[in-house]
């Protein structure tokens, strides 16, 4: 549990409104489940983010980092330590020639618009992926043969030392759903994104296509966490869970797609033990049939005790 000396602490350095105690977290994941976060904090600028960071390290403390909570399901019991959201108060977004200058907490969607208002094409690929920039860069955010490393030259991460450094692509180590920053535990503060001019009219009717494929294909309508597996070398997770006639199956309120098996969604109520027994059951069904092994791409928070 975290001693109140840390909670004072942390109340000083984001301000008594910008930390919580046992907040829940199901307010804060697009699954809308989760359990409460002990102590949840909101830094409103890189010097709080690295404040925080080096008040509960000196304590002792667990501390997650979150973004829009878009790839995330949280355990109903909750979490215990630090939750550290870098949400609105960490979306600063600016436009400088060519480079798109956005912190950790500011959504894809937002950039995209800074990006085609100043007229730059090549973040397109990323609007509709409804995470922020620091979860992109973590997990190398892409679709529709975009990725995030592919337009962002630098990062600017916080060690778990506590130091702000810069982080050139070259040593991000991007890869599919992975990047140094992740296997570190670096937390990313800003990106920068070397984009390329273009004409505003055209870059939003690029950006009007994928939305529109985006609502045909995937269950937008219902709370998710996106797609719940990561892509398995050679196959579709999506393909194999259809084929192994999954659609539809249900764990109380959670549900394989009726749109798209890629996704488990909240039909109503589901908790997150719905989720994760689900997401078992999925496993089982497709290693059973197919001989392959579906790796969740949605974090699992909350479940280190299982198994």
């Amino acid at each position: 549990m975290a001693d109140s000396a840390l909670k004072e602490e942390l109340a000083r350095i984001v301000g008594e409104q910008s930390m919580r105690l046992e907040e829940p977290l199901s307010r804060h994941t697009t699954f809308r489940i989760g359990g409460p976060a002990e102590v949840f904090v909101e830094p409103g600028g890189l010097e709080e983010v690295r404040s925080v960071v080096k008040a509960c390290r000196a304590a002792g403390e667990p501390m997650r980092v979150m973004g829009r909570g878009s790839n995330l399901l949280v355990a109903d019991a909750g979490l215990r330590g630090v939750v550290v959201h870098l949400g609105h108060r960490f979306s600063a977004i600016r436009v400088e020639g060519r480079d798109v200058f956005a912190w950790a907490g500011a959504s894809l969607s937002a950039v995209g618009e800074a990006a085609a208002s100043a007229g730059l094409a090549g973040f397109e690929f990323a609007c509709g992926i409804p995470g922020t920039i620091g979860g992109a860069a973590i997990m190398n955010a892409g679709a529709y043969g975009g990725e995030l490393s592919q337009v962002c030259p630098s990062l600017a991460c916080l060690d778990a030392q506590g130091e702000i450094h810069e982080v050139p692509r070259s040593r991000a180590q991007w890869s599919y759903r992975h990047s140094m920053m992740d296997e570190r535990g670096e937390i990313v503060l800003e990106a920068r994104l070397r984009l390329e001019p273009g004409d505003e009219a055209s870059i939003r009717e690029r950006m009007a296509d994928l939305a529109r494929r985006r609502r045909d294909k995937q269950p937008l309508d219902l709370p998710s966490a996106g797609s719940t597996f990561k892509r398995p070398e050679g196959h579709f997770a999506g393909k194999l869970i259809q084929d192994a006639g999954l659609r539809g199956l249900r764990r109380g309120g959670a549900q394989v797609s009726e749109k798209h098996a890629g996704f488990v969604v909240n039909a109503g109520g589901a908790t997150a033990h719905d989720v994760r027994a689900l997401i078992a059951d999925v496993q089982d069904a497709v290693r059973e049939r197919f001989g392959v092994e579906l790796q969740p791409e949605v974090r699992l928070w909350g479940f280190e005790g299982e198994g």
